[in-house]
């Protein structure tokens, strides 16, 4: 009875959620204080358990980030790279996309999805001011780009490093495995880009010709704090890339990094502390919150059962189930509470078994859970910083225009995906 109560009020807060009747952030506080009257969640599942409580690395990670971005922003960096790339690409609104895109991805794989978002965001919206361009659809082709990206590497997205932690599986692991056919998925999605935004990609001449006169060094108007944040962000890049061998987590990396920051800014707080996000902080909180309800009620492990017994044995089946599977679920609740649940019974089903078929089972779960996450707006973090960014600047993107675009990206990207996981690990294996 629980279980079902547990279900019902956590559909009802989702739907609240995607039909926007009320704020996201009061829908996704609604659903936590449902689980805490409920009984599935108190201050011990709520707050200390990694099983079924806020993920702090993710809420500390933003934090951190966001503060780091709010120093880097006074120094005019922002506004150099805007105009730069603009005029690099020519002013042409779809040539800008593909190059914020790829720097997406790119660097997705490298830092962290949610990281690049924070950097890639502010410098998108002063390109499009400047070239007098519609910002969501650039904004939402960087945030399903992040997850594609994302999935190529070990520290690129959050369920890439729980995964990694439960399989034993490498950074280079993931690159030998992934990234070929994250290459392959990029390629793609630039092609989609251009088939679902043509339309929406306008832009004034007018102000293009005065962007192409500009110098872009004059954006640059404190070079001495550029210097000093410039070097911090490097180091925060160096601990997120040096994870295995530190063994620090990236929310550490991220605060450290931003006290060193203020430390040597000495900048008024309400300078860098107006570019934190607090809605989005308050809104991944209770998020967490009713995911774990769901999982402490048994609702997520039940279903994890269901999908060991049919798989037995037929990795191929398991492959293919666990990957669409991860890719719908993903796209409804945050993928890493998902894979936080997930893992452990990824690894009874393969770690008992001596056939190589066995292996992809692990990559079908990261690629059906990071691709999955761009099927919603809330189905990945990255997903729900960007609307977050955006409409503190008074570009509101509804929780259905973002998933208008990202389901077909989420179900063609999971399409070739199931394809290169029966090619490649079962057909000519």
């Amino acid at each position: 009875m629980t279980a079902t109560l547990v279900v019902i009020a956590f559909v009802a807060a989702y739907v609240l959620i995607a039909t926007e009747r009320i704020h996201r952030v009061a829908a996704a506080l609604w659903g936590a204080a449902a689980m805490v009257v409920l009984g599935v969640a108190d201050v011990q599942t709520a707050f200390f358990s990694e099983r079924t409580g806020i993920d702090w690395n993710v809420i500390f990670l933003l934090l951190g980030m966001m503060i780091l971005v709010g120093v880097i922003r006074q120094t005019g960096a922002f506004e150099f790279v805007a105009i730069w790339a603009a005029k690099r690409a020519g002013g042409r609104p779809f040539a800008i996309m593909v190059s914020l895109i790829v720097f997406t991805a790119v660097a997705s794989a490298l830092l962290d999805n949610v990281t690049t978002v924070l950097l890639v965001a502010p410098v998108t919206l002063l390109v499009c001011d400047r070239i007098g361009a519609p910002p969501i659809p650039f904004l939402i082709s960087e945030a399903l780009a992040s997850n594609i990206g994302g999935t190529a590497t070990l520290i690129g997205d959050p369920p890439n490093i729980i995964i990694g932690s439960r399989a034993g599986l490498t950074f280079n692991d993931f690159l030998v495995n992934l990234a070929p056919l994250i290459v392959v998925l990029l390629v793609v999605f630039i092609g989609l880009a251009r088939l679902v935004f043509q339309k929406e990609l306008t832009y004034d001449p007018n102000r293009v010709e005065e962007l192409m006169r500009l110098d872009e060094r004059e954006a640059i108007h404190d070079r001495t704090l550029l210097w000093r944040s410039g070097i911090v962000l490097a180091l925060v890049i160096v601990g997120f890339l040096t994870h295995s061998i530190t063994h620090l987590e990236p929310s550490l990396v991220a605060l450290l990094g931003a006290g060193a920051a203020v430390a040597v800014s000495r900048l008024d707080p309400h300078d860098y502390l107006r570019d934190v996000e607090w809605s989005t902080l308050v809104f991944f909180a209770g998020l967490f919150v009713m995911v774990g309800g769901m999982v402490q009620a048994g609702v997520i492990g039940d279903l994890g059962k269901e999908l060991t017994t049919l798989i037995d044995g037929r990795w191929l089946l398991g492959s293919s189930v666990l990957l669409w599977v991860s890719g719908l679920l993903s796209g409804i609740i945050d993928n890493i509470p998902y894979v936080a649940t997930m893992a452990p019974l990824v690894s009874d089903l393969t770690g008992g078994s001596h056939d190589p078929h066995s292996g992809p089972l692990w990559w079908a779960l990261a690629l059906g859970a990071d691709l999955g996450g761009n099927a919603t707006a809330v189905g990945a973090s990255a997903n729900v910083v960007v609307l977050g960014i955006a409409a503190r600047n008074g570009h509101k993107i509804s929780f259905w225009r973002f998933t208008r675009y990202g389901a077909i990206v989420a179900f063609v990207t999971i399409a070739i995906s199931w394809a290169y996981i029966w090619l490649r690990y079962f057909a000519f294996a």
